[in-house]
């Protein structure tokens, strides 16, 4: 089984340095690039490869690119949105701390494809680790010559630079995080116009996910072909999976993309631990909907878990067990994304602490029968189409599927006043 992402971190927990990853072929799609190709053939290899962007949404890289206008004068940017805040979420860790190089190599040849000047790895301040990795490897990028003016002699210069972020969730929406780059408080801008043609500074911007930036060397060395090859479904490449929970081992894998939840769970993540079982799992991260042991056979790609029901998000699975409370659960989630909301719009700012508190009353046990019709209320009000942004939607999906799935949970803590699980909680 093919791992281009990973195979080379070492096992250690050390990172790649810069003549490590040169020995492994680093850096030679950026030469082959620089010396062969021009920025739009780059950027229809990457169309062409049907490169789906890593970070949650699945929208087309090479497409995205594709919207930059390429006859405008001045400076355009490009962006790494390593901001990894999604809970359950921790992929882009593991590439960050590992494979520094990788991600570097792979934003130059973005910002070659898109003519970009400046480059801006956006990282969550708590990635202290990852920070000294791309420090570093930023500063042996430029000693090497590939970063700077004239990059291997060629007419491309880029100039790069990392970014610590303050630690907010919304940072992840793309033109939150554009504001906050720009010293801004971190909320929303209307679209259009779309950062592809007015971001940063009111100039063309690419923002992508590192693990969708890490592909694009291997993309560029080894074609659209290949990249097609290494994947179980349409969706070509493989993807990093990750599990927690209460499972024997969790962890993060590079695996074919649209492997099933069965396989991901009892082969890689060893199945779940003694005395617990499976009841449902939020498949991409917090911000997508439960699936139950019903879907275990769905293939983990974006239009499998979406006709599922949910949305593959991050792949990274959170594995809810007999002995955790649905509620409680979703309680924890909804307080996080209350206080993640930037207040920007009514529906978010107001719906999601009263989201909150309602969940509260229920684990408290003075709930009542109508609790559950306002919760419905607000899972259908706090949607899709009715906010700025995706962040209430996207705090709505753990809630209105376990209202589906676990309802008869709910009503319990109703029916006996109290949580009925509350002597497993500890």
């Amino acid at each position: 089984m093919e791992r281009p992402l990973t195979q080379h971190i070492p096992d250690n927990g050390a990172a790649l340095h810069l003549r490590e990853y040169e020995a492994v072929g680093g850096y030679s799609a950026l030469r082959k690039a620089l010396r062969d190709m021009e920025p739009a053939q780059v950027s229809t290899l990457i169309k062409d490869a049907n490169l789906k962007g890593r970070g949650g949404a699945g929208f087309a890289t090479g497409v995205k690119w594709s919207f930059v206008p390429m006859d405008v004068p001045g400076p355009k940017y490009l962006i790494a949105n390593a901001d990894e805040m999604e809970p359950g979420t921790f992929k882009d860790r593991w590439l960050l701390e590992g494979n520094p190089h990788q991600l570097l190599e792979g934003m130059v040849l973005a910002a070659y494809a898109i003519q970009a000047t400046d480059a801006f790895v956006f990282l969550r301040w708590a990635y202290k680790d990852a920070a000294r990795e791309m420090r570093r490897a930023i500063a042996d990028a430029y000693t090497a010559g590939y970063l700077g003016k004239n990059i291997l002699g060629s007419t491309f210069s880029l100039e790069m630079q990392l970014h610590t972020g303050v630690g907010r969730y919304m940072c992840g929406e793309e033109t939150a995080l554009l504001n906050s780059l720009e010293g801004k408080r971190a909320t929303p801008r209307a679209k259009p116009p779309f950062p592809q043609v007015s971001g940063l500074f009111g100039k063309p911007t690419i923002v992508n996910n590192v693990e969708t930036l890490s592909w694009i060397s291997h993309i560029v060395n080894n074609g659209e072909a290949w990249f097609k090859s290494l994947s179980y479904t349409a969706d070509g490449g493989t993807k990093i999976y990750g599990v927690s929970g209460r499972v024997n081992k969790p962890g993060a894998w590079e695996l074919p993309m649209g492997i099933t939840m069965r396989e991901l769970l009892e082969e890689h993540a060893g199945g779940m631990r003694n005395g617990y079982r499976f009841r449902g799992a939020l498949p991409g991260g917090a911000s997508t909907d439960f699936l139950t042991d019903a879907h275990l056979d769905v293939k983990m790609d974006f239009a499998g878990v979406a006709a599922a029901g949910s949305r593959l998000g991050t792949g990274t699975m959170v594995v809810l067990d007999d002995h955790t409370c649905p509620v409680g659960f979703v309680h924890n989630l909804e307080h996080f994304f209350a206080q993640e909301s930037c207040g920007f719009c009514t529906p978010c700012r107001e719906g999601l602490p009263w989201t909150e508190k309602i969940l509260w009353s229920l684990e408290n046990g003075t709930g009542e029968p109508a609790d559950l019709e306002l919760l419905e209320r607000h899972a259908r009000l706090l949607g899709p189409g009715n906010t700025f942004c995706a962040l209430a939607p996207g705090a709505m999906e753990p809630l209105q599927s376990a209202l589906k799935y676990f309802r008869e949970d709910f009503e319990q803590h109703i029916k006996e006043k109290k949580c009925p699980y509350a002597h497993h909680q500890h």
